[in-house]
C-alpha cells in the first residue's frame, strides 16, 4: 500500500465518528434552544412579578419553579452532551493517530466509544426527563377548575 492511499485509509477510519459528532453536536443545537426558551419565559414571568399587585402572581411563581427545574436539566443534558462531544474528538484523533504510527489501541478506541454512548445515552435521558417534565405542567396557566374538569372528564391524551 502506498503512502497517499493509506492516508486514505486513515481518514476513513476517522469519518465514522465524525458523524457522530455530528449528531451530538445537532442534540446540543436543540438542548440549546430549549435553553433560550427556557430563560427568555423566565424574564417574562419576572417582568410580570416586578409589576405591582399582579393578578396571578401564585401561578407565575408556580411557573417559574417549574421552569428552574426544567432549565437545570436541560442545562445537565447540555454538560453531558458536551463532554460527549469531547470524548468523540478524542475517538477520532485516536483512530488516527493509531492508524498514522501503526499501533493497536483497541482498548482505548472501544473505550472512548462506549464513553461517547453512554454519556450520550445519559443527555438523552435528560432530554426526556425534562419534555416529559414540560408537558406535564403545560397546562399550569389554567385555573385549577379548568384542570380537574379536563383531568376528570376526559382520560389523558397528552402528547
Amino acid at each position: 500500500m502506498n503512502e497517499i492511499d493509506e492516508i486514505a485509509h486513515v481518514i476513513q477510519l476517522s469519518i465514522s465518528p465524525v458523524f457522530l459528532l455530528t449528531g451530538v453536536g445537532t442534540l446540543l443545537n436543540v438542548l440549546s434552544g430549549r435553553l433560550a426558551r427556557i430563560i427568555d419565559r423566565v424574564r417574562v414571568l419576572e417582568q410580570q412579578l416586578q409589576t405591582p399587585e399582579s393578578p396571578r402572581s401564585a401561578t407565575t411563581l408556580r411557573e417559574l419553579h417549574v421552569l428552574v427545574t426544567r432549565g437545570k436539566l436541560i442545562n445537565q443534558a447540555i454538560k453531558i452532551s458536551a463532554i460527549s462531544a469531547l470524548l468523540a474528538c478524542f475517538l477520532i484523533a485516536e483512530l488516527f493517530a493509531s492508524s498514522m504510527l501503526h499501533y493497536s489501541t483497541h482498548l482505548i478506541v472501544s473505550g472512548f466509544f462506549v464513553a461517547v454512548m453512554l454519556t450520550s445515552m445519559v443527555s438523552l435521558i435528560l432530554f426526556l426527563r425534562e419534555v416529559h417534565f414540560s408537558i406535564e405542567t403545560f397546562d399550569i396557566g389554567m385555573p385549577a377548575e379548568a384542570r380537574a374538569g379536563k383531568h376528570s372528564a376526559q382520560p389523558s391524551s397528552r402528547f
